[in-house]
């Protein structure tokens, strides 16, 4: 049965038949004996096959023993709790959960359609059934104790975002879906790093990422992205500890399987792991001489976000370099200039341009041909505005709330992106699911004539947003 379908399989088939019972004349003494020997963590109270409550080593605890009461002087009808909150065996188990979320308990009664009892479900029970479920995924996680583990939960990861595309999740939940898993997964690699070897870590610092892992727009071809940033009062040793802890950090997250950046961003590089001080002056240096790797590097820098460390350091970074990019017409024009490289792949009447040779002969770089040049413009238009917080989507909400953009202009460029980027996932599962490496490109024979033809008008938006962005930034009077 396929797992997506599990939450609308009736109750019935998957509760737990064997129920531990006691009648409600039962002193205390003999349920807690009951439980006992059963090894249950509760029981029961039925009357004549009627669920009328439940007795739980909480109530226990709570009631009877913190109360300082005798046991065996009170009978379990004074300290059970009642009703026992039921469900029908003909009820999904997606009702069942939602019940026990509502009420705040972890089991509920089965009964049948006249109200004897039949069963109990736990949410433990329904979870361990959803193998495949995110909840399911993000306990596994946390409970992680191995680098071992984490390496099998990375895998796990991708297997999950396999199974979830096309059971009705839409791409924008998926990707949001990977962003959290891969925050959880590097929080864990933290913490049992702390647990071991960096217990006594300096304060204050920031470990951040940056890029679309910052914007939280990761699909199933990530590398990873990730600077560090340290208070400027720390000592020698304390930084070499600093040092010590992103080196083994990386070299770590590298071991469970997240890619090493290219380009070499990443904390265990002294460029990439600096004070705050060091970092203001290394900003001041990417603005002052504006060239194609020193745009790359701010626009990178743009995207970061904090995922563990000092809050204030993010914030005083994150100021920082909004104070120096806001009104700087030169680096803003210069930076959209580098927009303008990625033009989208449109030929003569409309027909898109693909690879000619090679192996992705017949296909079409989705990132080049349009993601790229709508993340980057409005990048450069949030730096114009000084809105540095959340993802292109958030980004393009603020830009309409100060007037930048207009709403229709906004919601087509958000249109096109949801489409490229659905498009490229779509691609990267279809490339795993045959064995080869997840990359941007898309099979554009993969495609109907009617995703083709909303390709094409995307694409054509984004050639709209280009024209925008040269028109507005001035672009023609550039050298």
């Amino acid at each position: 049965m396929p797992e997506a379908n599990i939450l609308f399989q009736p109750v019935g088939q998957f509760c737990q038949r064997h129920v531990v019972t006691c009648p409600p004349t039962d002193t205390v003494t003999k349920a807690a004996g009951i439980m006992s020997t059963k090894g249950v963590s509760s029981v029961v109270v039925t009357e004549n096959s009627l669920p009328v409550g439940i007795l739980t080593d909480r109530d226990l605890r709570n009631k009877v023993v913190s109360a300082g009461m005798d046991p065996g002087g009170i009978v379990v009808a004074e300290i059970m709790t009642s009703p026992l909150l039921v469900v029908e065996e003909t009820a999904f188990l997606f009702e069942a959960l939602y019940r026990m979320s509502r009420h705040d308990i972890h089991r509920i009664g089965v009964v049948d359609a006249h109200g004897n009892l039949v069963g109990i479900v736990t949410d433990s029970d329904i979870l361990r059934l959803q193998t495949r479920s995110p909840q399911k995924m993000i306990r596994d996680i946390e409970e992680a104790q191995t680098f071992a583990d984490l390496k099998d939960m990375h895998h796990r990861i991708q297997e999950l975002v396999l199974h979830l595309t096309g059971t009705g999740v839409s791409t924008r939940d998926l990707v949001r879906l990977i962003a959290h898993l891969n925050d959880q997964l590097l929080l864990r690699l933290i913490s049992l790093l702390r647990q071991d070897r960096f217990a006594d870590l300096p304060k204050p610092f920031a470990f951040v990422v940056l890029g679309s892992e910052g914007r939280r727009e990761q699909t199933l071809t990530t590398d990873q992205d990730n600077a560090l940033v340290y208070a400027d009062e720390l000592n020698s040793e304390e930084v070499r500890h600093l040092e010590d802890f992103s080196q083994a950090l990386i070299d770590a997250l590298i071991a469970v399987g997240v890619p090493p950046c290219p380009g070499g961003i990443m904390a265990k590089n002294p460029p990439w792991r600096r004070s705050l001080n060091q970092w203001r002056e290394e900003i001041d240096r990417w603005v002052g001489n504006i060239t194609s790797e020193n745009i790359l590097k701010a626009s990178m820098f743009y995207d970061l976000r904090i995922l563990h460390g000092d809050d204030e350091l993010e914030k005083s970074l994150k100021g920082y370099l909004a104070q120096c990019l806001r009104g700087n017409d030169v680096f803003l024009a210069r930076s959209a200039m580098n927009v303008m490289r990625f033009k989208p792949p449109l030929g003569m009447f409309g027909r898109m341009r693909v690879e000619k040779e090679g192996p992705h002969r017949g296909k079409l770089d989705i990132k080049k041909a349009g993601i790229f040049a709508i993340t980057e413009g409005v990048k450069v238009l949030s730096m114009e505005a000084g809105h540095m917080d959340g993802g292109t989507r958030e980004r393009l909400e603020a830009l309409v709330a100060t007037g930048i953009l207009g709403r229709e202009q906004a919601e087509d460029l958000e249109a096109s992106f949801n489409l490229l980027v659905h498009l490229r996932l779509r691609g990267q599962v279809a490339s795993i699911r045959q064995g080869h490496e997840a990359d941007n490109f898309i099979p554009m024979d993969h495609l109907n004539r009617m995703e083709k033809g909303r390709l094409r008008l995307a694409l054509e938006g984004v050639r709209e947003f280009q024209e925008f962005l040269r028109f507005r930034f001035r672009l023609d009077l550039l050298r």
